[in-house]
């Protein structure tokens, strides 16, 4: 029988992220394409004050995103 490997790091918030607010991660990270340029903390503050996202979720985002440049598979 083979375990599933749990998974770890900013794409762990993801669930939740999807289930808070109503979006996919494929939503955030093209909101995200559109400030490619801008320092890690400016995109978090952006998800935050113009999208409400609490800054635990928006730092996921981000991070993954600048790590992967795209959403996941």
């Amino acid at each position: 029988m083979a375990s599933v490997e749990k998974v770890k790091g900013p794409a762990s918030y993801f669930p939740s992220i999807e289930k808070t607010y109503g979006k996919p991660v494929a939503h955030w990270f093209a909101l995200l394409d559109g400030l490619a340029g801008r320092k890690h903390g400016e995109q978090v503050a952006f998800l935050k004050s113009e999208h409400g996202l609490g800054h635990g979720h928006a730092n996921a985002l981000v991070a993954y995103h600048r790590n992967h440049g795209r959403a996941p598979a």
